[in-house]
């Protein structure tokens, strides 16, 4: 009975492939945790998308880094998880609901607070799951039965937790600061919530008139406006040229007030005139000295953007407006020294897309610096977290060091509201700056705790601003797991193992987390923390939405598969961190680099044919574990289980780039282009049933670990194959994401025998090149003679010959060294006689040898010095002549020369004379002869030959003379200029390969 054998699909079809597989996988909850499962904990906290937010590449990028390290350590036995969520983004879900109503001729105050909230969960519940779908057509194998949203109800309570006690520790209060503000939304906003854009302005220089009467002082300024603000003017102390200046006042133009001239260590007396108006209450800098120098603070600013009654005349307009009615006045009064163009960077604010104005408003803070201080000595005594690449470790310490209190609270309504109420009753019903407040768990608690305090009487209102956004994600890695209850998925997965992410977020983020984890923990929430690059695009500029150049991850997945772009995104990475760039066609919606990664995939699905193809219908379990019986299944397993100690090196070391072009060469190249073709003769129906056994066994056993290998980079090609390699019947639930990594067995590593066979396969390679370049048509035979002066290549050569006839196509091989002597000899009957010859006067002389001696040894002191001569000659010849292979073959020839008759074999032919046409090339030490006579037409391969060389000496020539132009080079753009230089050292080469090649058949 024939058995079944089962096979794949002519053509892999990745997209139904794809979706089979992880809809397999969810429904199975194949990546749910257990925390009571074995194995050391492997956890990964996902970085929180927005919940407004599509896919991006740095989504996909991030993702499938994060994916690679999570089904490594689950098939290596870790008990893992991988937890995912979205972030609330509060700023985002505002904007986009307040478009909305915009577009509806509502405002969200005439919705009221109540109603807005209903529409924005309306909205969470019907599109908010948008990104986390897309995410599941990147095949990671996160435990979605554990998804969590930052305003879910035990983040919410955690949130409320983290709030109070450090309210009750004195490390949250409420007051007076400069923030971002943004105009558009009418909000502060996070420094991560600011893009700073390159912009051509203008520098106005103003007259400041010295109030005595006896000169000015010259300033300037980006932002005219905010001259209405100034409360001084500041210079360096160490400035001569102001110095004698300081103490003294200035009458501020158009608002006639008295000023002060200050000395501070910050001004820089190269910049400018060295002399700079001081606006504490608009400017971060001038904040600082500000408060140094006791100067007031003056707010000019409405929270919409315009001017309020501290601006005089300019009360009410916009503050673009204002500028240039500000800049016209001071021209009229005479104090507009000059204008200049100026290039310099303004901070927008990513949401509103409008410039942000430093303000000073009442916000609430946190105390920075004992959350920072005691991260850093997590980070100082026990280098944790621990950053890869190490640089950024320096960056985040910086970053610590220099933080000043955050700014938490944000004038939305999308978000956590801030757990504090204010006794209103005590300011007439209002929420004002010194109105009194509490701050609680429940509004239960805050009346009870204001009752208490004000008495039956009073009234309540709940701070209406919300939490920033990065507070909640601040406890993310631990609120997720169930904190503040001790749950036990806490007591298990936390700290969590690894943190990927972007550099670009190590302070907004990174260090949140650190800190709070640090604060509420005890512990750092992360062992490592692996920073990754940026995809750039394909002129290796950084991907954004300004720019217009992002590419869509969806779109490329719909054209070569996920695989293709997951195994593209993490094999670009070259060293830790680095940035990759996507080779990306516009006009085609085409990336080369992803295309060649879908056709590694049908590389890996034809070579998986194949070899099922030729199992009779077995398993690799059914086969059994192999046992080398030729030098390529030794080279070949020696190969494997290096490929394996290499891949588990690189992914433990963060090296995944590495790890996934090791594994490229080796399935491409040493099992698919060299071993199967190898073993092909050997699986003949006729071959020799032992050796058609070992060849099939080793076929299925190396083709099962590639899978494995393989699978945290393309999880759904390799599950498909293993699925029908191994046979799982339809209903099964076994997976190959559960399988065991390999492991590599030390004791068939085998260094030599990989160096050896290179030395074949760049021997076939050479071959091969050489009967292109001759056009020597595919199916027809060639004599080869291979030369090499070397013993050990000629003996490598030869053990391998069977493999160089069978792939290059060889009929006679014949294998010389270059003084013409043949290395393979024949045995033949003279040469045994001449064997036994040498033992017979070997025999005679020994005898001869021993009487002498004996006579000598009788002889006083001879004997004693002739023993320690014969010891040391005999230590000598030895070593010369016996231990060494090539050695022994040398010192046999000095008696027994090689024969040079003609009885011998086609295969030890001798090489042909010098006048013979022939193509050689080089490998190693060994060359290459193919003698061309009686293969290909010589004149009409010379005439071909000299067809090619005419047409690149003429476009070199072509070439040379647009170089030699002056107006083309200095003229033309350079990247065309470099493009010809580029084209006439490539035609030089070309002429020189074709003239080599014209020597040749001389």
């Amino acid at each position: 009975m024939t058995a079944t054998i089962p096979n794949l699909p002519s053509l892999y079809e990745p997209f139904s492939t794809e979706a089979k597989w992880q809809k397999f996988w969810e429904e199975n909850q194949v990546y749910k945790a257990d925390p009571n499962h074995g194995g050391e904990p492997y956890c990964v906290v996902i970085p929180p998308p927005n919940v407004t937010g599509s896919l991006h590449m740095g989504h996909a990028f991030e993702s499938a880094l994060i994916d690679v390290l999570v089904r490594y350590h689950r098939m290596r036995g870790r008990n893992t998880l991988w937890l995912p969520g979205t972030d609330h983004a509060s700023i985002a879900v505002h904007t986009m609901l307040e478009k909305q109503l915009k577009k509806e001729g509502k405002t969200r105050y005439e919705l009221g607070r109540e109603q807005f909230l209903e529409r924005a969960k309306q909205w969470k519940a019907e599109s908010g799951g948008f990104i986390v779908n897309q995410l599941r057509r990147l095949g990671v194998s996160v435990d979605w039965t554990r998804e969590r949203f930052t305003l879910d109800e035990g983040l919410s309570q955690a949130v409320i937790e983290a709030f109070t006690r450090l309210y009750a520790e004195g490390l949250i209060y409420r007051g007076e600061y400069l923030v971002n503000w943004c105009p558009a939304t009418q909000s502060a906003v996070s420094d991560v919530e600011v893009e700073n854009q390159e912009v051509n302005g203008n520098l106005w220089h103003f007259r400041y008139p010295l109030t005595d009467g006896s000169g000015y002082v010259e300033v300037a300024t980006t932002r005219p406006e905010t001259m209405l603000g100034d409360t001084g003017v500041a210079v360096n102390p160490s400035d001569e040229r102001y110095k004698h200046l300081i103490g003294k006042t200035i009458t501020l133009p158009i608002m006639q007030r008295e000023i002060p001239i200050i000395g501070d260590e910050f001004v820089d007396p190269t910049f400018g005139t060295g002399c700079v108006k001081v606006t504490p209450a608009h400017d971060p800098n001038d904040f600082e000295m500000g408060k140094r120098h006791n100067l007031p603070f003056i707010n000019i600013l409405n929270k919409d953007g315009t001017l309020n009654a501290n601006a005089g005349e300019f009360q009410g307009q916009d503050r673009f407006v204002a500028r240039k009615n500000v800049v016209a006045r001071l021209e009229a009064d005479g104090f507009l020294v000059k204008v200049e163009d100026y290039k310099h960077t303004v901070p927008y604010s990513d949401r509103g897309k409008v410039p942000i104005e430093p303000l000073l408003s009442t916000q609430w803070f946190v105390k920075i610096r004992p959350l920072a201080d005691q991260a850093l000595e997590f980070l100082d005594q026990q280098n944790s977290p621990e950053f890869v690449p190490q640089r950024w470790t320096k960056v985040y310490r910086d970053w610590l060091v220099k933080l000043k209190d955050w700014c938490i609270s944000r004038q939305l309504w999308w978000g956590h509201q801030i757990p504090a109420w204010y006794a209103v009753s005590e300011t007439n019903g209002q929420i004002a700056d010194n109105t009194p407040f509490v701050v609680a768990k429940s509004a239960e608690e805050a009346w009870e705790k204001a009752k208490s305090q004000f008495g039956e009487n009073v009234q309540l209102k709940q701070d209406p601003d919300v939490l920033d956004t990065w507070f909640s994600s601040g406890l993310w890695p631990f609120s997720t797991l169930g904190w503040p209850q001790e749950t036990q998925d806490l007591a298990t997965y936390y700290p969590t193992t690894t943190l990927v992410t972007g550099f670009d977020i190590i302070f907004f983020w990174v260090a949140r987390m650190t800190m709070m984890a640090g604060h509420f923990t005890g512990k750092m929430p992360f062992n490592d923390v692996y920073i990754h690059g940026l995809v750039l695009d394909e002129k290796g500029q950084k991907m954004s939405k300004t720019k217009g150049n992002g590419i869509d991850p969806l779109l490329l997945i719909d054209k070569y598969g996920t695989d293709a772009l997951r195994y593209t995104l993490v094999k670009e990475v070259v060293g830790a961190g680095q940035d990759i760039r996507l080779e990306y066609d516009r006009k085609k919606d085409e990336s080369p680099s992803v295309e060649a990664s879908r056709n590694f995939a049908n590389k890996l699905w034809n070579a998986a044919r194949f070899v099922m193809m030729n199992l009779d219908g077995q398993t690799p379990n059914q086969l059994g574990q192999p046992i080398a019986a030729e030098l390529s299944d030794r080279w070949i397993l020696s190969r494997y289980h290096q490929v394996i100690k290499q891949t588990i090196n690189y992914i433990d070391n963060y090296g995944l780039g590495e790890a996934a072009k090791g594994l490229y060469e080796f399935i491409w190249g040493d099992f698919c282009d060299w071993y199967i073709e190898l073993v092909k003769s050997r699986l003949q129906q006729n071959a020799d049933p032992a050796s058609r056994r070992v060849a099939q066994q080793i076929l299925a056993h190396i083709l099962e670990g590639i899978l494995k290998l393989l699978h945290p980079f393309m999880p759904h090609i390799t599950e498909e194959i293993w699925q029908t390699l191994t046979q799982q019947p339809a209903d099964s639930r076994q997976t190959l994401s559960l399988q065991p990594y390999p492991q590599p067995d030390s004791n068939l590593i085998n260094p030599d025998i990989e160096t050896e066979f290179e030395l074949l396969i760049e021997t076939i390679r050479t071959i091969r090149n050489l009967r292109a370049e001759a056009d020597i048509k595919p199916g027809a035979k060639v004599t080869a003679n291979l030369q090499s002066e070397n013993a050990r290549e000629r003996q490598i050569i030869n053990s391998g010959q069977v493999y160089i006839k069978d792939l290059a196509k060889v009929e006679t091989l014949t294998i010389n060294d270059k003084e013409n002597k043949q290395a393979v000899v024949e045995k033949t009957p003279l040469k045994g006689l001449k064997t036994i010859g040498l033992i017979i006067v070997a025999i005679v002389f020994i005898r001869l040898a021993y009487s002498v001696g004996y006579a000598i040894d009788r002889v006083p002191l001879f004997g004693t010095f002739f023993e320690i001569v014969g010891f040391v000659y005999s230590t000598w010849f030895i070593s010369r002549y016996l231990l060494v292979a090539e050695a022994r073959q040398k010192f046999w020839e000095k008696f027994f020369p090689p024969a040079t008759d003609n009885q011998h074999s086609p295969a030890t032919e001798l090489q042909p004379e010098a006048s013979e046409n022939a193509i050689a090339g080089v490998v190693g030490t060994v060359q290459v002869v193919i003698p061309l006579k009686g293969v290909v037409d010589i004149e009409v391969l010379r005439a071909k030959l000299e067809k090619s060389l005419n047409k690149v000496e003429a476009e070199a020539q072509s070439l040379r003379g647009r170089l030699s132009n002056a107006k083309f080079v200095d003229k033309a753009p350079k990247d065309v200029v470099q493009g010809a230089r580029d084209a006439l050292a490539e035609a030089e080469k070309q002429g020189e390969i074709l003239r080599d090649r014209l020597r040749s058949l001389a």
